[in-house]
C-alpha cells in the first residue's frame, strides 16, 4: 500500500469509546500523514494526549482548530481565553512536531502530489443565517426559540476581539493573505465548511449560522483546491462543489458513530483521491 493523505475530525475523546478508538489508531503505511481537522477535545490536557500519541505513529500530523480546542471550558486547569488559547495550542503543537495554520504549508509529494496542504482557522460569522432572519440577533432569537443553541455562545471567548465574528474576519484575512502566495494546487483543511450546502441537510437548520462564512464560498475555486477537507458536522460523507470534492471526516458523539451500525472508520484516505 502507497503512503497516503489521511483525515479525521472531532475525536471528541472526552468520550472514553473514542478515546478507546483513538489509542488503536495505525498508519496503514509509514508514510502516511494524518490530517485532524479539529474537535480533538475541550481540556487541554486531552488535546496534548491525542496530537502526541498520534505524531508518534503518523509521518506527518497537521492541525487546524475547532471550536471545543477553543473553548475555555471550566473543568479545565487552563483558563486562557480566545487567541491566547490558541497561541498556546500552536505552542503545544510546535512541541510536539505537529504543523498548525501558523507554520509553513506542508507539501504532499506522494501519490497525486505535489499539492500543498493548507490547514486554516477560519471560524464562522453567523452569515449562514435562517433564511428569513432579517439580522444576526434575529436568526440567534430563532435559534434560542428552537431550543438549539451552539455551546459556543458560554465557553468560546473571542478576546482581544469584540465578537466571534470579529475574530473569525482577522482570520480570514490572515489566511486569504497566505492562500495568495501558494503556487500548488491545494488541499484545503478547515474546521468549519467552507460552503453553505454541507448544512443544508442538517436536522436542526438554525444550527447552521455556526457553521462558516459566506466569505469562504469560492476558496475551492479560487485557491485550486484537489480536496477540502472539514468536520464540525458530524455527518461524515464526500460530495463535490463546482467540480471539487469535499471530505467530511468527523468520528463524533459515540451515540452518533454507534447508529451507523458499523465500526467507526477513524482516518479516511482523502489524496489521492
Amino acid at each position: 500500500m502507497a503512503p497516503a493523505l489521511m483525515a479525521v475530525s472531532d475525536l471528541h475523546v472526552a468520550h472514553e469509546r473514542n478515546k478507546r478508538l483513538v489509542e488503536g489508531m495505525w498508519p496503514a503505511d509509514p508514510g502516511d500523514w494524518l490530517i485532524v481537522a479539529g474537535d480533538v477535545g475541550e481540556l487541554f490536557s486531552d488535546i496534548e494526549w491525542t496530537l502526541g500519541l498520534l505524531a508518534g505513529r503518523y509521518e506527518k500530523v497537521i492541525w487546524a482548530p475547532g471550536n471545543h480546542e477553543l473553548w475555555t471550558h471550566p473543568q479545565d486547569p487552563v483558563t486562557l481565553r480566545g487567541e491566547a488559547r490558541y497561541r498556546a495550542l500552536v505552542d503545544l503543537c510546535r512541541s510536539i512536531g505537529v504543523l498548525t495554520p501558523e507554520d509553513d504549508f506542508a507539501v504532499w509529494r506522494g501519490g497525486g502530489g505535489p499539492v500543498t496542504v493548507a490547514p486554516l482557522f477560519t471560524l464562522y460569522d453567523y452569515s449562514f443565517r435562517v433564511p428569513e432572519a432579517t439580522s444576526k440577533e434575529h436568526s440567534l432569537q430563532l435559534a434560542h426559540d428552537a431550543g438549539v443553541v451552539c455551546v459556543d455562545e458560554e465557553f468560546l471567548h473571542p478576546d482581544p476581539y469584540p465578537t466571534r465574528e470579529d475574530w473569525c474576519w482577522a482570520r480570514l484575512v490572515e489566511s486569504e493573505r497566505r492562500l495568495k502566495a501558494v503556487d500548488l494546487p491545494t488541499v484545503l483543511v478547515t474546521h468549519w465548511p467552507l460552503v453553505r450546502q454541507p448544512t443544508e441537510i442538517l436536522w436542526y437548520p438554525v444550527f447552521a449560522q455556526w457553521c462558516g462564512s459566506v466569505l469562504t464560498a469560492d476558496w475551492h475555486t479560487r485557491f485550486r483546491a484537489e480536496v477540502a477537507v472539514y468536520g464540525h458536522l458530524h455527518i461524515p460523507r464526500s460530495t463535490v462543489y463546482d467540480g471539487v470534492r469535499f471530505e467530511e471526516v468527523s468520528l463524533g458523539y459515540p451515540r452518533e458513530w454507534e447508529r451507523r451500525r458499523l465500526p467507526p472508520p477513524l482516518a479516511r484516505p482523502v489524496f489521492p483521491p
